[in-house]
């Protein structure tokens, strides 16, 4: 291989007057990450090629805070796009030998040069490397970390959706399974929820569950409790057989405030279209 070369070139500009001898030698050393170098830039805009000239540049220079900077962007953006690790370990590591088979060609054609320079450059950049590596994976870990929080926060709250047909009655439709987790989630939210809009009937549609466990159950009894106490009263609608026997044999009974109904409509038309009818 031919290197463009003067006896004046530092080594930064000797990457720069041969970056696409660079180029071709790093991809022939990142065989698995070659073939998604285009799919990379179409997920995430994520330019892998100009990113390594970028990464080489702060290296040479010692830029290590930029670097540093750089490393946290490249994590949050490939967390963003859920892109696999395993591309990104192999690019850096295709880089770093990349950057070392220039380095000693760069030393091969200075005719003055010290072995020890040459030593203690090798420690250095393998620690750029290795300090990058180490930034990026603790930023990809912190943000991945931060979305998957959001999204949890996010089906939590979908998996309780207390949605408001006037400004005093509310309808509750529970939907699946609902284990402790969830039960302990639904109680936060509809006290929570009961509190702030001040809701006068909560109609609680349970025809999307097909079963719950007695444990279940008595945070449920707690919930209508706790927001009876609160002033809102609860209309349970839809019980289907399945957990209509789980209360008969649990001995559990709703409160006298509680009024149960066949089905949602039902509920809707006694307590919204009356209240309606009445206003009018």
């Amino acid at each position: 291989m031919e290197f463009t070369f003067d006896s004046t070139y530092s080594l930064k500009e000797f990457f720069v007057e041969n970056s696409e001898k660079f180029e071709n030698t790093l991809l022939s050393e990142a065989v698995n990450v070659k073939s998604k170098i285009s799919e990379i830039l179409q997920i995430g805009n994520i330019d892998l090629v100009n990113n390594a000239h970028k990464l080489v540049i702060f290296i040479i220079d010692g830029k290590n805070e930029e670097l540093k900077s750089f490393a946290k962007q490249e994590g949050i953006a490939w967390a963003t796009h859920s892109l696999e690790l395993s591309f990104k370990l192999e690019w850096v590591q295709a880089i770093r030998r990349t950057l070392w088979n220039f380095i000693e060609k760069y030393y091969e054609l200075v005719t003055e040069n010290d072995p020890e320079d040459f030593f203690q450059l090798e420690q250095e950049f393998n620690n750029s490397v290795d300090e990058f590596l180490n930034a990026f994976f603790i930023s990809f870990s912190t943000y991945k970390d931060s979305l998957i929080k959001v999204q949890k926060e996010l089906v939590e709250n979908l998996s309780v959706p207390i949605i408001p047909i006037d400004p005093k009655i509310c309808i509750l439709p529970l939907i699946g399974s609902v284990d402790s987790h969830r039960a302990g989630i639904i109680k936060e939210k509809v006290m929570s929820e009961v509190a702030e809009l001040r809701i006068e009937t909560l109609i609680m549609d349970l025809s999307g569950i097909g079963k719950m466990e007695s444990d279940i159950l008595v945070d449920l009894m707690q919930i209508i409790d706790g927001i009876s106490m609160m002033g809102c009263k609860t209309v349970i609608t839809g019980l289907r057989k399945e957990i209509v026997m789980d209360i008969t044999k649990s001995g559990i009974v709703f409160n006298s405030e509680t009024t149960t109904l066949g089905t949602l409509q039902q509920a809707l038309n006694e307590y919204f279209v009356e209240e309606k009818h009445q206003k009018v």
